[in-house]
C-alpha cells in the first residue's frame, strides 16, 4: 500500500533540496526510463545522463555536480542513491507482518517453556521449540524453525521456512532471508584407516549473530564443534554463501553470493568478498581487505588493501599478470620464433666447427 506525499514533503523528509514545484505529488519509483509524473526516480552514474534529460518522472534525485535541467523537479543531495532508498521506503508501505498475519497464529506450534516477548508475530505452522527466546517486536514468518534453547533478539525477522537450530543466538534487528539455516552441523568426519568409512564428528557448538546481520536466501551458517561461529554486527551475508564451522566474521563484512569460508577462519571489520570468493580453513584476513570476484585467499592476509586472482596477490600484481596472460599468444610465437633462430645458429655453428 502506497502513500502519497508532495515534493516540499519528501524534501523535509530526506533534508535535501529542492528545485521544482513543491506541491508535485509523487505516489510510486521507477527507474529513468519507465517513470512517470507520479514516480521518484534518480541518477546515481553519469552514464545515465541521456536518460535523465529524456525521463519523466516527477522528480529526480540527483547530486550537487549534475547539471539541472530546465522544467524537471530536482532533489539535491551528496548521496542520491540514498535519498531515493529513503523514500521509496516512506512511499512503499512495508508491513513485514507476516503477509497480514498478526500475533500468534492458531497453527503456529509454540512450547509452553518458550518465552514470547511483546508484540511478536508468529505466523501459520512455525514451530518454537523448547527453553527458546523470542524478543519483543520480533516477525516469525509462516513455516519457521527455531530450535530448543535458541535466542532471538527483539525486532528480528525470520522469513518463511528459514532455520535457527539448537542453542543460536541472535541479536537484535537480526534479519534471516527465505531458507536461511543457522546452525547446521560442520563438515567434520573421522576417517577409520583400515575401512575407509567415515564416522560423524557431533558439532556441539553454536552460531552467535550479533545484531544488525542479515543472512541470505539458502545461506548457511555452520555451527562451531565444541564453541561458537561468531558473525559480529553489521554484518551482511549475500544469498548462498556457506560459513563454516568456528569461522569468525568481524563487524560490518561485506560477503557476496556464492562465496564459501572454510572452518576456523577469522576475517577482520570491514571486508568485502566479491561473489564467488573463497576462503580456506584456519587463516585469518586483516581489517579492510577487499577481495575481488572469485579471489582465492589460500594464506592470511596481514596488510589491508584490494586483493584479486586465486591465490590471491595485492590487486596491482594480479592486473600486471593479467595484462601479460592477455599476451600470451604473442609471447608463445615470439618464442618460437627464436627456437628457429637458436636452431638455425647452432646448424651454422656446427658446419663451422
Amino acid at each position: 500500500m502506497a502513500k502519497v506525499f508532495s515534493l516540499g514533503e519528501l524534501s523535509k523528509l530526506t533534508e535535501t533540496d529542492l528545485v521544482g514545484d513543491p506541491d508535485q505529488e509523487i505516489s510510486s519509483v521507477d527507474n529513468l526510463e519507465s517513470a512517470s509524473e507520479k514516480d521518484v526516480s534518480f541518477l546515481a552514474n553519469a552514464k545515465y545522463n541521456e536518460a535523465m534529460k529524456q525521463s519523466k518522472a516527477g522528480v529526480i534525485c540527483i547530486d550537487h555536480k549534475t547539471t539541472l535541467i530546465e522544467g524537471k523537479n530536482f532533489l539535491i543531495s551528496d548521496n542520491p542513491s540514498r535519498t531515493f532508498q529513503l523514500i521509496a521506503e516512506k512511499i512503499i508501505t512495508s508491513t513485514h507482518r507476516c503477509s497480514g498475519f498478526k500475533e500468534i497464529h492458531p497453527t503456529a506450534v509454540v512450547h509452553e517453556s518458550a518465552k514470547i516477548g511483546k508484540s511478536v508475530t508468529i505466523g501459520p505452522h512455525a514451530v518454537i521449540d523448547a527453553f527458546t527466546e523470542v524478543g519483543e517486536g520480533s516477525q516469525i514468518y509462516p513455516n519457521v524453525y527455531v530450535g530448543v534453547g535458541a535466542k532471538i533478539g527483539q525486532n528480528c525477522i525470520l522469513y518463511s521456512n528459514s532455520t535457527v537450530r539448537e542453542r543460536c543466538i541472535l541479536g537484535n534487528r537480526v534479519i534471516l532471508q527465505p531458507g536461511a539455516v543457522i546452525g547446521s552441523c560442520g563438515y567434520g568426519y573421522t576417517t577409520d584407516p583400515k575401512t575407509r568409512r567415515h564416522t560423524k564428528l557431533e558439532q556441539l557448538g553454536n552460531v552467535v549473530l550479533e545484531d544488525d546481520v542479515e543472512v541470505g536466501a539458502n545461506t548457511t551458517i555452520d555451527r562451531a564443534r565444541f564453541k561458537e561461529t561468531l558473525i559480529k554486527k553489521g554484518t551482511k551475508l549475500d544469498n548462498l554463501v556457506q560459513v563454516a564451522h568456528n569461522v569468525e566474521l568481524g563487524e560490518n563484512n561485506i560477503i557476496v553470493s556464492q562465496t564459501g569460508i572454510a572452518g576456523s577462519s577469522k576475517l577482520g571489520n570491514n571486508v568485502f568478498l566479491g561473489g564467488q570468493a573463497g576462503v580456506v580453513g584456519h587463516i585469518s584476513i586483516t581489517d579492510n581487505v577487499k577481495v575481488a570476484t572469485r579471489g582465492g585467499v589460500s594464506k592470511s592476509i596481514i596488510k589491508s588493501g584490494i586483493y584479486g586472482g586465486s591465490p590471491t596477490s595485492p590487486m596491482s600484481e594480479f592486473n600486471k599478470r593479467q595484462v601479460l596472460l592477455r599476451k600470451i599468444g604473442t609471447f608463445v610465437k615470439d618464442l618460437a620464433n627464436l627456437k628457429k633462430r637458436i636452431d638455425k645458429l647452432d646448424h651454422i655453428i656446427k658446419k663451422i666447427s
